[in-house]
């Protein structure tokens, strides 16, 4: 045994920590809007958090576009990282900034045009419906920002630079809880704005963290990552290499978001106050899920980055190792989410015997059951796709979900008779299912093939 896979293991750990800082942080500013909009005067408050936990699926429903964006800019910066291309590195982020600015436009306008209806579709009940609306709205005005930060912060994790987005993340939050605290309650003589202060804030939060990263590869702190503020030609080849990457990334959100919308569309139908608590859960989810998901976005990176080095031996390692600690991490979050439900969901101000806090509570100890599974899934989309596998994590995904947990969520809710709850059981029944599958295309080895072989920039664009 040599030591190599320790020294892999801290090399992950050393990458990962601060990727899971940034995760915590994007986290905590959605907490914090729950948070402060669940201390607003009764009923608008119960209305706020209906509210919050709609929006929040809209959110995620319309980051389909941008997710393969991201996951296919961020494989071919870690391929190229790798292989020692810094033109290609250099083009690759020049380009994919113009068609975020695009794509953040286009989704911020269709969702703030859109917002009423999507939240009418759902289910959201009247007076809920208006409170989304005010929430969503300007809220969606700050997409392209808001996308922008996310792909520099994925751009900063492709070459292994993980602690400028973190502090970024930091200030930005340090904003976000200021204006939300002022702007949702009223403080500091300015205006009690309800939700639509949370998203305000929000918003201009989001929008300070993308230009301190744009400053940050404008002023040269990290090598070899600058970002000049021009127009470059679109690169119409690097575009279908982005696509072909993305798609089924963005389509992989897609069936997650359908999952997650058709067990909303069931709780609402069963009782409105499953909804709120379904949104609580899933923000408490959200940040016990963050280590995992932080260890799985840099396994993403030192996957692609051995692919692209050619060393399929090491992409093994580090997944081996990502299993390791994901594992090892969830699993001491699962006790403590099981054993601090009730502190946890008291966080949001919810009144004790209330039918909201039992509901939150069924909902979160379920998460915690399952969260060991949950950190072998991980693992394995982080490998898939950081080697540009992501036909395979979408194929797991859509079996896991489609096949497994939406026609389980209507026999247990509904033929079973178990309600809200059969709706929160089909989630870790269908986790388990997709890491069945996933460990099977693991060890069938065409992950380690897969991806694209990178294209250089045109001549007249190389020294961009």
């Amino acid at each position: 045994m040599s030591t190599q896979p320790r020294s892999i293991t801290r090399q992950l750990f050393d990458l990962s920590a601060p990727v899971i800082g940034i995760n915590v942080l994007n986290v905590l500013m959605l907490g914090v809007d729950s948070a402060l909009c669940g201390r607003l005067p009764h009923p608008m408050s119960d209305h706020a958090l209906e509210a919050l936990g709609y929006a929040l699926q809209v959110v995620f429903l319309l980051m389909v576009a941008m997710l393969g964006l991201i996951v296919g800019t961020i494989a071919l910066v870690a391929r190229a990282y790798g292989a020692g291309d810094q033109s290609r590195m250099q083009h690759v982020l020049i380009q994919s900034t113009q068609l975020t600015a695009v794509v953040g436009a286009f989704v911020g306008l269709a969702g703030a045009a859109l917002a009423g209806p999507i939240l009418s579709v759902l289910g959201a009940s009247d007076e809920v419906l208006a409170t989304g609306v005010a929430y969503l709205r300007p809220l969606m005005i700050g997409t392209p920002f808001f996308y922008l930060g996310l792909l520099y912060a994925g751009i900063f994790r492709g070459v292994g630079n993980t602690r400028v987005p973190f502090l970024c993340a930091i200030v930005a939050n340090v904003v976000n809880a200021g204006l939300n605290y002022c702007l949702v309650l009223g403080h500091f003589g300015l205006p009690q704005l309800g939700v639509t202060g949370s998203a305000i804030g929000t918003d201009i939060a989001q929008t300070l963290n993308a230009g301190l990263l744009v400053y940050a590869m404008r002023s040269g702190s990290v090598a070899n990552l600058h970002l000049p503020i021009t127009m470059r030609p679109l690169d119409r080849g690097l575009a279908r290499d982005l696509f072909r990457i993305g798609w089924p990334a963005a389509l992989d959100m897609l069936v997650l978001n359908a999952g997650f919308l058709t067990a909303l569309g069931m709780l609402g139908r069963i009782d409105q106050v499953t909804v709120a608590a379904h949104g609580l859960g899933m923000r408490v989810q959200s940040l016990a899920f963050v280590p995992g998901l932080g260890i799985a976005q840099a396994t993403g990176a030192m996957v692609g980055q051995a692919l692209g080095a050619k060393d399929v031996a090491r992409a093994k390692q580090v997944f081996r190792s990502a299993v390791l600690l994901c594992m090892a991490i969830m699993t001491l979050l699962a006790f403590g989410i099981v054993i601090a439900s009730y502190p946890l969901v008291h966080i949001f101000d919810v009144a004790s015997g209330s039918s909201l806090e039992s509901y939150s509570v069924q909902w979160m100890r379920l998460l915690g059951y399952a969260m060991l599974p949950t950190g072998l899934n991980v693992a394995l989309m982080g490998l898939f796709q950081g080697s540009g596998a992501t036909k395979t994590s979408l194929a797991m995904n859509f079996w896991g979900t489609m096949a497994v947990q939406v026609p389980l969520a209507i026999v247990f809710a509904f033929a079973l008779d178990l309600g809200a709850y059969g709706v929160w059981l089909s989630f870790p029944v269908s986790i388990v299912a997709k890491c069945v599958f996933g460990i099977v295309a693991y060890r069938g080895g065409k992950w380690a093939v897969t991806g694209l072989t990178p294209r250089h920039p045109p001549a007249t664009m190389a020294e961009a």
